[in-house]
């Protein structure tokens, strides 16, 4: 195990840019995994770390002291906890953090179900839409140009792991990704919809989920298939976005195992 005590070293302002910095992030092809949940489930899926950070505090807790022995030591970094805090990209740190390589996803044809997001800009609404899609099975996801940054800290910290068991491509124009697409593309939309239950989502389908404020735009909107709307006889007019894939992703896991699909 290494020891780094200066905030001058060139570890550190890496790390340091990683944690802030989503072009730092893009150019490196690099981010930072904050906390014990996530290292486990990076190492549960064989991905080994480019380099693990304890606190001088974090070291001695047996969670992370299990993590550590399963990383190889040449790769461990202990720094003082006051230049863990500032290396850190949350607010409360956990005393451990993983710098890794962000996955390359091979660009296949979609053929099962999958989900397309929209301009999804807030981190927790997007990292709570990768955390459903993985529950349900559902493996691949992508995010238009105008999403929030996949492997961004934030995101990576509120999908809890998900990242692990998705194939996420990220920049890519929607009817690009679904050219081809031979299931249903359905847009959760108010307009001129189908209600939600009312609809037979057996077969493959394309989600279209869009942006918190503006929904989806025109040209992603115009590549559904069908629109459907989940029914609220509660009296709102709308869902949050998150909230709004998983009652959809839901209902399509239902229909499926009723199906014995």
């Amino acid at each position: 195990m290494k020891h780094i005590s200066s905030r001058d070293n060139p570890s550190i302002k890496h790390l340091q840019a990683l944690a802030g910095s989503a072009r730092d992030r893009r150019k490196a092809r690099e981010t930072l995994l904050d906390g014990a949940h996530l290292l486990e489930v990076a190492l549960q899926h064989d991905v080994m770390p480019l380099q693990v950070v304890v606190s001088e505090s974090g070291r001695v807790q047996p969670e992370i002291q299990s993590l550590l022995a399963r990383c190889e030591p040449d790769r461990v970094v202990e720094v003082p906890d006051r230049l863990f805090t500032q290396i850190s990209p949350v607010d409360s740190p956990s005393g451990v953090l993983a710098r890794i390589a962000i996955p390359d996803v091979a660009a296949a044809p979609l053929q099962d179900n999958c989900v397309v997001l929209d301009a999804v800009q807030d981190p927790g609404n997007l990292g709570t839409i990768l955390r459903t899609a993985a529950a349900v099975g559902v493996r691949d996801v992508v995010l238009t140009p105008g999403c929030a940054q996949a492997w961004s800290p934030r995101v990576l910290r509120a999908a809890m792991g998900a990242h692990f068991h998705l194939d996420i491509r990220e920049g890519i124009e929607a009817a690009e990704a679904l050219a081809g697409y031979p299931g249903q593309i359905l847009a959760a939309d108010l307009v001129d919809a189908t209600d939600l239950y009312d609809t037979d989502l057996c077969a493959p389908v394309a989600w279209l989920f869009g942006s918190e404020g503006q929904g989806l735009s025109d040209g992603v909107a115009a590549l559904a298939t069908r629109r459907v709307v989940i029914p609220m006889p509660g009296g709102m007019e709308s869902l949050n976005v998150g909230v709004a894939a998983a009652v959809c992703l839901f209902e399509q896991l239902r229909q499926a195992r009723g199906s014995g699909r």
